[in-house]
């Protein structure tokens, strides 16, 4: 009795934090929904952290950002926040373990794809283009740009030799990486 108690205290030390650290992150909940936007800063008066805010919330960023499925994570100083929203200490700590991230004194950038993988990471200053790019260079966001494009050929006849050329492409096998 004794050697199964003993066992079954062993086996819970060891598998517990692996499956702590799956569950507690806020991009494992964010896998296959949406695409994390993180940015890390000393500073919440940071100028890349300021220029990059302030491009989002001009009218054509902010529905570029949402088409793509994007949410923003910010983290300044260990607090962090999901759209404006504060996340728990745990979370906080949790999504920065998750992004394996070294030391450094400029501000990090960091895309995440729907799949969970790094797409871009960058230190100091971003443009917003160059993050939209990005996540229209994924497959997964050509696919979604296919489906309305599709819809449109019958109003365009000349658009619709385009996207049948852009759908006789799209038959060679995908990635499924995001």
């Amino acid at each position: 009795m004794l050697i199964r108690s003993l066992a079954f205290a062993a086996l819970i030390a060891v598998a517990g934090p692996v499956l702590a650290v799956d569950s507690d992150s806020p991009l494992a909940q964010e896998q296959g929904k949406t695409r994390p936007l993180i940015i890390i800063a000393r500073s919440s008066v940071d100028p890349d952290l300021v220029h990059l805010k302030d491009a989002l919330k001009e009218p054509a960023n902010q529905q570029g950002f949402t088409q793509r499925n994007m949410v923003l994570y910010t983290v300044v100083n260990t607090i962090g926040q999901r759209d404006g929203k504060n996340l728990d200490p745990q979370a906080t700590m949790a999504l920065i373990r998750s992004l394996s991230l070294g030391a450094g004194e400029l501000p990090k950038t960091i895309l995440v794809g729907k799949d969970g993988g790094k797409k871009l990471e960058k230190s100091g200053r971003v443009e917003l283009k160059e993050i939209f790019d990005a996540v229209d260079a994924m497959p997964m966001a050509e696919k979604e740009a296919a489906a309305p494009a599709q819809a449109a050929p019958a109003a365009e006849p000349a658009s619709g030799k385009a996207a049948k050329g852009a759908k006789a492409s799209k038959a060679a096998p995908q990635s499924l990486d995001d």
